[in-house]
């Protein structure tokens, strides 16, 4: 069993930066494939960024390729987002998301994702 309590979110302007952070419990984070999703009021969640347990491998969705990074510190089981040049259509409710992997992916499906956070709310005003 995995925890994930998501923390950073808030109120920025647009052209602005967050960083968000998702601490994990467990002594296996390293094991987990992480990922950020966001979900905006009406729409679906959305795949925004992943990262491999150990690898250091990453993938983007194309509308964040380039402003947003996703990071990781293991032995502070904590996965990171760094968002600049925030822009009003990045405001959402992000959920970080943990997925047992033994290979790494660049998977944008929910369902591949075994444990969830309660989501940080990001709001970018214009």
């Amino acid at each position: 069993q995995v925890q994930l309590v998501e923390s950073g979110g808030g109120s920025v302007q647009a052209g602005g930066s967050l960083r968000l952070s998702c601490s994990a419990s467990g002594r296996t984070f390293r094991s987990y494939d992480m990922g950020w999703f966001r979900q905006s009021p009406g729409k679906e969640r959305e795949f925004v960024a992943v990262i491999s347990g150990s690898s250091g491998g990453t993938g983007y969705s194309d509308s964040v390729k380039g402003r947003f990074t996703i990071s990781r510190d293991n032995p502070l089981n904590t996965v990171y987002l760094q968002m600049n040049s925030l822009k009003p259509e990045d405001t959402a409710v992000y959920y970080c998301a943990a997925r047992s992997a033994t290979t790494f992916a660049i998977l944008r499906g929910l369902s591949n994702y075994d444990y969830w956070g309660q989501g940080t709310q990001v709001t970018v005003s214009s």
